[in-house]
């Protein structure tokens, strides 16, 4: 098996994101993904809607910035570019050029995507990991998938895409401290995994040491606040 450079494979899927030690945030009732930016007016899609688009299913491998590769994950949902063909594209005013596309969660963190790599043959909105619906720890109720970029561009807990026609704010989550880690250390705008654009600054080669030494206790902090199974299911 052959990996993008950095990278290691691991067993399982771990669960890493922002909120680390606490558990995921709570899945409203009737979650809908909300469309704004330089749409011409601001809308809503429930899932619902989302379920009658045609359906993908991809086997990938998750490869986090941190160095190591989950393999192997099959994911089932909607090709993002489909979404965005049927449901956000005619919503936008003649003439517009969108150059990025923003994805948010209810974690309170978002990504910053080029309209090329959103765009992308392999980015999902993924409803379902290795034929079961997405837990929580791994995103639920749906989630952004993109094979070909670092993790931290799979935004879960998807809320909220934005589509921009000029480069937007590079706001990664509302709490000011984990604002203020993502801005010291600049995630690389790519995210390619085959190129190593780990980071905007910081070179690729000297951030794997680091992570290697790191990543066991995010890991840990991380299970800590994994959703616990129901003691009576």
């Amino acid at each position: 098996m052959t990996l993008p450079p950095g990278q290691r494979a691991i067993d399982g899927f771990p669960r890493f994101g922002t909120h680390l030690h606490r558990p995921p945030p709570s899945i409203p009732s009737d979650p809908v993904i909300h469309i704004g930016g330089a749409v011409t007016e601001p809308f809503d899609v429930s899932l619902a809607h989302l379920a009658t688009l045609p359906r993908r299913e991809l086997t990938a491998d998750f490869h986090c910035v941190a160095g190591w590769s989950a393999t192997g994950l099959r994911w089932e949902g909607v090709a993002f570019e489909a979404f965005y063909r049927t449901v956000i594209e005619p919503s936008l005013p003649r003439p517009a050029s969108p150059t990025a596309v923003v994805f948010g969660g209810l974690d309170g963190y978002q990504s910053i995507v080029s309209i090329e790599d959103a765009l992308g043959a392999e980015v999902l909105i993924a409803e379902q990991l290795d034929g079961r619906p997405l837990d929580a720890d791994h995103g639920a109720p749906v989630r952004l998938i993109s094979p070909d970029q670092y993790g931290f561009v799979s935004t879960k807990h998807l809320c909220r895409i934005e589509v921009h026609t000029a480069e937007p704010a590079t706001t990664y989550h509302r709490a000011p401290l984990i604002q203020l880690g993502l801005q010291l250390v600049k995630p690389h705008p790519r995210a390619r995994v085959w190129q190593e654009e780990r980071h905007r600054y910081l070179p690729a080669r000297a951030v794997r040491p680091v992570y290697r030494r790191i990543v066991p206790a995010i890991r840990s902090a991380s299970a800590r606040g994994r959703t616990r199974p129901d003691p009576e299911g």
